[in-house]
């Protein structure tokens, strides 16, 4: 992951050499601080006394226990970073999506994301992909990242969200010299994940035979497909123009099996401060 371009680890606040906590003799290590999905930081701690403690005592112990329990929180911290969900976005949830006291729409769209995420495993061997279409600001990015959180924490797959924008100027960048990535590992590192989830598409104004673009975001979404992998696609976008920004050919393939549109037609609601 060290040398993800959309993938990324958890921030490192600050790191200095220490001598062992415990006093065992151990050799001196790296001690840092470390972000945490859910905010905040953990300091870690000597490797040669956490390697002790989770292979040198017996399995019923209840100090390897509950040091077996830190280290998953803290890969599942490391997983959940790795989706590229944003701070602003990390708390947002499936029960915190909010209905106004059961509006259809909202309602049905909710029901939507939430039954694709619980039936994730099903949708995944099918390789079914998810549509959230619809106004700004009306929370398809909420949803979008609360099936990631689910799919990570209930099934423990492997999920991106990364923007259009981010796609498309990662491969611009790998043109120039001396870059750290090609296009083929871009492409690659985007079919790597269990669920890679397109925000943001349509958000520039297409050039009629100038704009690589759509050929691009096509590219991505057919490799997915080759390989029968899920995508879901969020855009502002309505159904009839979405293939001027992603191709004809890719549109077809997201509808293709059994493909799910979950439509946002309602008023945004940024302004109150929703995503």
């Amino acid at each position: 992951m060290t040398n993800s371009k959309f993938r990324p680890a958890p921030r490192i606040a600050e790191q200095h050499e220490v001598c062992c906590r415990a006093g065992r003799g151990h050799k001196n290590y790296d001690e840092q601080m470390v972000e945490l999905f859910a905010g905040g930081w953990y300091r870690t701690e000597c490797p040669a006394c956490q390697w002790e403690m989770l292979y040198n005592k017996p399995r019923e112990d209840e100090l390897r226990q509950a040091a077996e329990k830190v280290v998953a929180e803290r890969q599942l911290s490391e997983d959940l970073i790795a989706t590229g969900i944003t701070p602003r976005f990390r708390s947002c949830t499936f029960d915190n999506f909010l209905t106004d006291g059961g509006d259809a729409g909202k309602t049905r769209a909710l029901s939507i994301c939430r039954g694709y995420a619980e039936k994730f495993a099903e949708n995944y061997r099918q390789g079914r992909a998810l549509m959230l279409l619809g106004e700004i600001g009306n929370g398809k990015t909420h949803l979008a990242c609360a099936i990631l959180q689910h799919i990570v924490r209930e099934e423990q797959a492997t999920g991106l969200i990364v923007t259009a924008e981010a796609i498309i100027q990662g491969v611009t960048d790998s043109f120039r010299q001396n870059a750290s990535h090609t296009k083929s590992q871009l492409l690659q590192e985007l079919a790597e994940v269990d669920l890679l989830v397109i925000d943001e598409v349509g958000m520039h104004t297409p050039r009629q035979g100038r704009d690589f673009a759509p050929g691009l975001l096509h590219e991505v979404i057919d490799r997915r497909y080759q390989l029968v992998l899920p995508t879901v696609l969020v855009s502002n976008q309505t159904r009839e123009r979405l293939p001027e920004f992603i191709g004809p050919r890719a549109a077809d393939r997201l509808r293709e099996n059994g493909g799910l549109l979950a439509p946002f037609t309602w008023r945004s609601a940024r302004v109150g401060g929703a995503a």
